[in-house]
């Protein structure tokens, strides 16, 4: 039965993904914004769901399910792929570390938030 959570809030999260990045192609169609958006609003989430510290079912849920069909490490590698292919050197440097670093303070500030509900 625990998969089939997991199986669902995947399918949730994929779908919501999907939505963003339709957007995100019409209105930054020459930039992966929209995956940046969706990495960094995951590790929110994710630091909030560590930050209260769920468990169990719910976690397996929110966290492997949801966020992991909704976060997109893949899309991230392939998009920096492409910028380094059409040698566009200063966007693939702003978008490659922009992400890890606003990831890092995304996953600190859910962290927090998570903290600060629990006390």
């Amino acid at each position: 039965m625990v998969i089939v959570w997991v199986a669902l809030g995947a399918g949730i999260g994929a779908i919501v993904r999907y939505l963003i990045t339709i957007i995100g192609k019409h209105y930054w169609p020459k930039l992966p914004l929209a995956t940046l958006i969706i990495n960094v609003v995951g590790a929110v989430i994710a630091g909030f769901l560590g930050g209260i510290q769920i468990s169990g079912t719910g976690s397996l849920f929110l966290l492997t399910g949801i966020c992991g069909g909704f976060t997109t490490f893949s899309t991230f590698t392939t998009d920096t792929f492409v910028l380094l292919r059409n040698r566009r050197w200063l966007t693939v440097c702003a978008y490659y570390f922009g992400t890890i670093g606003l990831g890092f303070l995304a996953v600190y500030l859910g962290l927090w938030l998570g903290q600060l509900m629990v006390s």
